[in-house]
């Protein structure tokens, strides 16, 4: 059953080449965050699952954000492609060496390239705009913050603080701004930004959050995640959202993130990273790297 659990999850993001696959190649080198960071813990963590579910359903929300997905995406036709190519990005930011960091962030550059087009409201975008890949940038970062505070440990001020500002030098190399450096001026930037307001974009797109075309194994835990993620949504985006929490959803997602941490534990990239540093670590925060 373990080892099933753990195919079913792991073989959803196997859909795009396989990151920190040669990074054993670059001993000792941190990379951007580096072993004591704090994103090296929140990103190795499986409440990073409820995460990226919220930061999808928050970025809908920008109109010009959601038409560039809509325009130039092929979310619908191969959303576990997008998945997989999207944690490969996150994974290589956070835990490689400086090379795949650089190697991550230069493939984001070159698929935003000609992302551009005409909004429903008659607004030009860009996807290589600073402004619009703070939004994506912004929205990521807060989303894996929230869900780790929700459905992984607790983060003091300053540790929020750390994540925040560790993040920021990512979005820095993504060419990306503004970038909020403390996590109460990032979530102010995110609910009280002026550009977000519902559209078409929008609507195609959460609706194909709510059921999307995945193992039916696979879509019963899915939905207790993405119930989870609504419910960690600010109150300020719920109505450009028109998203409703679910009685229980809290509750059920919280048992299925701690359910996921017992069999899954923590990220094999965290892991590799460490080795890589040659940083010593408890083996038991790790699954069996044969299963």
């Amino acid at each position: 059953m373990r080892s099933r659990v753990i195919n079913s999850v792991s073989g959803m993001f196997a859909h795009a080449d396989i990151p920190l696959r040669h990074t054993g190649d670059f001993p000792g080198d941190p990379g951007l965050c580096g072993p004591d960071s704090v994103s090296w813990r929140v990103i190795g963590d499986v409440s990073v699952f409820v995460g990226g579910i919220r930061a999808l359903l928050i970025q809908a929300a920008h109109p010009e954000v959601v038409a560039g997905v809509d325009d130039h995406s092929r979310y619908r036709d191969d959303p576990l492609g997008r998945l997989s190519r999207t944690s490969f990005y996150v994974t290589s930011a956070t835990y490689g060496a400086m090379p795949e960091v650089e190697e991550a962030v230069d493939l984001v550059k070159t698929a935003h390239q000609g992302v551009s087009g005409t909004s429903h409201r008659g607004q030009p975008y860009s996807a290589s705009t600073p402004e619009l890949a703070a939004w994506v940038h912004n929205t990521l970062t807060d989303s894996f913050l929230e869900a780790y505070q929700r459905f992984g440990g607790r983060l003091s001020e300053a540790e929020a603080d750390q994540f925040v500002g560790e993040q920021t030098t990512v979005g820095e190399m993504l060419g990306a701004g503004p970038l909020p450096t403390t996590a109460a001026d990032l979530r102010a930037w995110i609910t009280g930004h002026p550009a977000m307001a519902p559209s078409p974009g929008m609507r195609a797109a959460i609706s194909f959050l709510r059921s999307p075309p995945i193992p039916a194994a696979q879509k019963a835990g899915y939905q207790i995640l993405l119930n989870g993620a609504i419910a960690t949504i600010p109150r300020e985006l719920t109505p450009t959202l028109e998203l409703t929490a679910v009685p229980g959803a809290r509750a059920a997602s919280t048992a299925m993130v701690l359910g996921l941490r017992r069999i899954m534990k923590n990220s094999p990239a965290w892991q590799a990273a460490l080795e890589r540093c040659g940083v010593p670590y408890d083996r038991r925060l790790f699954r069996d790297k044969a299963v």
